[in-house]
């Protein structure tokens, strides 16, 4: 299993929301093309890209990190956050994404998806459903989308979707540990299914539970962040970088 960093952005600078919320933002004052630098430096080989201003807005916003990332590093980034165009999601691939995370329009809007999927090929997305007792929130976590996570994978999986992110909203942010049996349960009914697991990570152990769990990667960021996690732990753990 492989640990992906991530960045969450909000005007320039890394953040990290507590659960979603953008009343509860822990500022690093941090530069993003710094800090992935940083992780390269460490041995990191992925980074998860996230525009938390392009989220909240509807339209993607972070694309100058994006590409000035990908300019001074050789990580193999998946980008998110406000991709609801086709003109939006061109400029991400344009300026060095190697996957995209697409969230409420495949909700909201599955036709679109689905439409990507065909013209650009299922390797080049991932489904990223954030979730909460089983339904799939949208708009930036704050809105219950009635839709079953089970139903809409099945959906987009014979469309080609390959990967799916999902977080424990309840977990995001908040070093709790990681949802690890909704993954064991998510991996069983989709066998073929890449799972990405996001939230609550908050030691090499988690992540060494994730990996039993059938996980294909887990993203870390408060963790990594703040220390709690080092690399020479994750590789003596077997864990890919």
């Amino acid at each position: 299993m492989r640990v992906i960093p991530a960045i969450d952005c909000i005007n320039g600078k890394v953040v990290r929301l507590s659960q979603g919320d953008f009343d509860q933002v822990t500022n690093y004052a941090l530069d993003p093309v710094e800090q992935a630098l940083n992780f390269e430096q460490q041995g990191f080989t992925h980074l998860h890209l996230v525009d938390l201003d392009g989220a909240r807005m509807g339209k993607v916003q972070q694309t100058a990190i994006l590409l000035e990332i990908k300019r001074r590093t050789s990580l193999i980034i998946d980008f998110g956050g406000g991709i609801k165009s086709t003109e939006d999601l061109e400029k991400v691939f344009s300026s060095g994404a190697e996957k995209v995370n697409i969230g409420s329009l495949a909700i909201t809007q599955p036709e679109i998806f689905s439409n990507w999927l065909t013209t650009y090929g299922g390797d080049r997305f991932i489904l990223s459903a954030d979730v909460r007792d089983g339904f799939i929130f949208i708009d930036g976590w704050k809105r219950n989308s009635g839709k079953i996570l089970e139903e809409v994978i099945t959906q987009f999986s014979q469309e080609g979707l390959k990967t799916v992110t999902c977080t424990d909203i309840s977990k995001d942010g908040m070093l709790s540990g990681p949802a690890v049996n909704f993954y064991r349960g998510l991996k069983k009914s989709f066998p073929d299914l890449e799972i990405i697991a996001s939230g609550g990570v908050s030691s090499v152990a988690d992540l060494v539970d994730l990996k039993k769990s059938g996980c294909t990667a887990a993203i870390a960021g408060k963790s990594l962040l703040e220390g709690r996690i080092s690399t020479e732990d994750l590789i003596k753990n077997n864990l890919a970088l």
